[in-house]
């Protein structure tokens, strides 16, 4: 995905973190499913449960740790909730307590640091209110006492506790579907299993003294079971989720634990996958969908009743089936904050009427409806649930069949192959289309297009684009022209000219041959283009998306030189909309071909696909790409009014917990520009390193070693996930000696540093001493390394100057101190050393 800069400016899931967030901020709502089911009544409880007054206590000294979590109730009153088939949920608690967490490892402290002003959670609150599915009322019970103001206690916090009670229902439901009753033939199984021992949720929202209300959850089924977070309103209006911290406590990322460390962190497998969709859809601009989906699904795991899925907010079910018999559903409304503001997205609960047994094929149907389209111009729709218009559990690969009506006069166009020619009937047409291969994501878009088509090789490239852009477009400024001067003593008025609107079905022809010319470029290196085609449609906004065969392109993207420059916009954003076809057609192959694994890696699919575009635009326009690069740099240092910059929102991967209250630019100024700079440091890196090897003075013809990387990421993991740890194994196997730290052919330094780190350092030559030796020269010298970890380890190029001659490469030196000795060999003659005179390494602006 990209997003366009404004004129004054330079997805899609992880479906457990969506839970965990979602147990967080979700208000309650149930489709128009019939009443008094099952799994409704007992998420309805759930939702509901209020304070017992039989079951309220004094409390002094009492101790709750759930792993990593840690709470002291020093003193005060605790109420306990209602039975929910008899089992307490919740509980209330008023008075002196304390929490502490300790994140594992540096990225989590740093960034528990940067929310709380402590690197360690540790803070009094004076209300709290939990929720859990385990027997937390027995661990208290040694330290509780009978209390005399029950009912008054009840009165005051009853009606928070019921509102509170609402955000927890969802997931405290996966943890007691199995006592649900069944329906249908028994499963071999038993029909009503146990609540599984590993299944263990808890969470406090607390009111701290100093931190205000915030949250502290250990959920055992999420990736990362331990998070800390808080809800707030950012100056620009909108509310986020800080995340403060997330990690799992079973892995020990300590140095030396010979562990992973974060970047490395890799999803649970799903108990279940998605083998194939195929989708009914009857579209009606400019607002309507009405579809009919059904998904072939394979059980890996036994025991769960409730099966979750995406599915959007404005789009309401019908029904849903199994096997042709109707099923229980709830679905439940999205989370608010970061991840409404990102994607919008609600859960949809199936409930099975057994346990799901491995080994099992279930074939799930869903009738659904609603408003999920919006008309921005004339003739110009915006598809608003994207990700989201048919039940999905995320980035799976899967097959699609996806068939669709819609009215005569309109142009849709879709991921997949078109299997069938169009047909037209009582004023409506029809089309389907069907993938190629499995494809992590399906989509379509609607238009009243103007079509351009041209040839990639075997590859047809076919553009649509309107005649008009969307009404909230801005408007070039109106230009007055001043008259020639009078030839008598009246002046006429001034004249005033007004620019016309951009058509971008104008430039359409421009759009298509930009990807085209992608698509080759990246064939030579990367491997074939994955499809036999590439659509390219106009989408209103500054956001563009590059999905399998579709690409979703901004208005932006469509304009021509005259009507960027009537926008004013600066030299580096003309670049930047330049490539935009070319960034998201390289998505492709990073994000579409190969997904990432979990959120913490969600940064090689924006950083890869930004960085292939600009290893064209370097080919081209040298001048331009180093605009942006330069930008990059400018724009992760550059300080707001609180005096900390984008930087140091975090390291690459912490993905979208980048994007907070504290730094609302922080994930596009660091999962788009420091990750671009990455993958520019370690081209850089590997082709220098490999001149070096070769003992060639002479400038790498070919980026033969990064090259090759990518490759063996396309060769090994197409239609597969991939983690940042694999990606830099992949080309750590062709390690040359220069980049190998202590001898060790490895790329950790790399990770640990940069990957996993937000330095932006000063490099400077001290002390530089050259002596003639024979034919060649000794070169010996310090390079100092400010505003950086003491840790960091650099790899510093250092470039000849010999008189007459341009700069020459010589070597590639570790600089891992604030001050590093080198002893390497120049050219004879040399008279000069200078630092990184190209600028491959990501230093902070000077």
């Amino acid at each position: 995905m990209t997003k366009v800069p404004p004129a004054n400016h330079g997805a899609v899931s992880n479906l457990t973190l969506r839970i965990v967030l979602c147990a967080l901020f979700a208000v309650p709502g149930l489709a128009q499913s019939p009443p008094q089911k099952p799994a409704e009544t007992l998420y309805l409880q759930l939702g509901q449960a209020g304070l017992d007054p039989s079951r309220v206590y004094r409390v002094r000294d009492a101790s709750l740790n759930r792993s990593a979590v840690h709470l002291t109730l020093e003193d005060g009153t605790i109420a306990f909730t209602q039975d929910v088939m008899g089992r307490i949920t919740g509980a209330f608690f008023e008075g002196e307590g304390e929490v502490l967490l300790s994140p594992p490892n540096e990225v989590e402290r740093r960034s528990m640091g940067l929310f709380t002003g402590m690197a360690i959670l540790e803070e009094h609150f004076v209300t709290a209110y939990f929720r859990f599915n385990d027997d937390l009322l027995t661990d208290l019970k040694p330290d509780l006492r009978a209390s005399d103001n029950r009912q008054e206690f009840v009165d005051k916090w009853n009606k928070t506790a019921q509102n509170l009670a609402a955000n927890d229902a969802m997931r405290l439901l996966l943890s007691f579907s199995a006592s649900l009753p069944t329906s249908g033939p028994s499963p071999a199984a038993s029909a009503s299993p146990p609540e599984s021992p590993a299944d263990r949720f808890f969470r406090a929202r607390l009111q701290g003294t100093k931190l205000g209300v915030f949250d502290v959850t250990y959920d055992s089924l999420a990736t990362e079971q331990v998070q800390a977070g808080q809800g707030r309103t950012a100056d620009n209006g909108v509310t986020y989720y800080d995340v403060w911290t997330s990690f799992s406590p079973a892995i020990d990322t300590a140095p030396g634990s010979g562990q992973p460390p974060p970047a490395q962190a890799e999803t649970t497998k799903d108990w279940l996958s998605i083998r194939d969709f195929q989708i009914d859809a009857e579209v009606q601009p400019p607002r309507q969908i009405h579809a009919r989906a059904r998904l072939h699904v394979d059980v890996h795991e036994s025991g769960s009743r409730i099966l979750l899925f995406e599915l959007s907010r404005f789009l309401q079910i019908e029904s849903v089936t199994l096997n042709g018999n109707p099923v229980e559903f709830i679905h439940n409304p999205a989370v608010e904050g970061t991840q409404l503001s990102f994607r919008g997205n609600d859960l949809v609960a199936v409930v099975l009427p057994q346990p799901a047994q491995a080994g099992n094929a279930l074939n799930l149907e869903f009738v659904y409806g609603g408003e999920v389209l919006a008309e921005a111009g004339g003739g110009l729709l915006y598809v608003g649930a994207r990700g989201t218009w048919y039940p999905n559990r995320g980035l799976v690969m899967a097959n699609f069949d996806l068939r669709f009506k819609y009215p005569q006069g309109w142009t849709l166009v879709a991921t997949g192959k078109p299997a069938d020619t169009p047909q037209e009937q009582s004023g409506m047409q029809s089309s389907r289309w069907v993938s190629e291969r499995p494809i992590p994501v399906a989509g379509f878009n609607l238009g009243k297009y103007k079509e351009a088509k041209i040839q990639a090789g075997n590859v047809t490239v076919e553009t649509y684009a309107t005649q008009v852009v969307e009404r909230d477009f801005p408007n070039p400024p109106i230009q007055p022209i001043e008259p020639s001067p009078p030839t008598d003593i009246r002046r006429p008025p001034r004249i005033s000219v007004v620019p016309q609107r951009p058509s971008p079905a104008q430039n359409e022809m421009t759009v298509g041959q930009a990807a085209a010319r992608a698509i080759t470029y990246y064939s030579e290196r990367f491997g074939p283009y994955p499809y036999s085609q590439l659509a390219l449609t106009q989408m209103p906004g500054r956001e563009s998306q590059g999905w399998p065969g579709l690409i979703f392109l901004s208005s932006y993207a469509f304009l021509g030189s005259a009507e960027r420059e009537q926008l004013h916009l600066q030299p580096y954003q003309i670049a930047l909309q330049k490539s935009l076809p070319a960034h998201e057609t390289a998505h492709q192959w990073w994000g579409d071909l190969i997904v990432w694994r979990g959120y913490r890696d969600q940064w090689l699919s924006e950083g890869l696909a930004n960085y292939s575009a600009m290893m064209m635009l370097q080919e081209k326009d040298p001048a331009a790409f180093r605009q942006i690069m330069d930008r990059y740099r400018k724009d992760l240092g550059e300080v707001n009014k609180d005096g900390i910059a984008p930087k140091d929102a975090g390291p690459v991967t912490l993905g979208l917990r980048l994007l907070s209250s504290r730094f609302p630019q922080g994930y596009e100024a660091i999962s788009y520009g420091r990750a671009t700079w990455l993958f520019h440091m370690l081209r850089s890196m590997l082709r220098d390193a490999q001149v070096q090897a070769n003992g060639d003075r002479r400038p790498a013809p070919t980026d033969e070693l990064f090259v090759r990387g990518l490759r063996k990421m396309r060769e090994r993991y197409e239609g597969k996930s991939i983690t940042t740890v694999q990606l830099l194994d992949l080309f750590a196997e062709d390690l040359p000696p220069a980049l190998r730290y202590e001898g060790k052919k490895s790329l950790d330094w790399f990770l640990d540093g940069w990957v996993n780190g937000t330095a932006l350092p000063k490099l400077e030559l001290k002390s530089v001493k050259i002596t003639p030796k024979g034919t060649s020269a000794v070169v010996t010298g310090t390079i100092l390394q400010k505003d950086a970890p003491q840790d960091l380890v650099t790899s510093v190029p250092l470039y000849a100057v010999v008189p007459g001659r341009p700069p020459a490469f010589i070597a590639r030196v570790f600089a891992d101190e604030e001050e590093s000795t080198f002893r390497i060999s120049a050219p004879a003659g040399t008279r000069k050393i200078l630092l990184d005179p190209d600028q491959t390494v990501l230093t902070a602006p000077k």
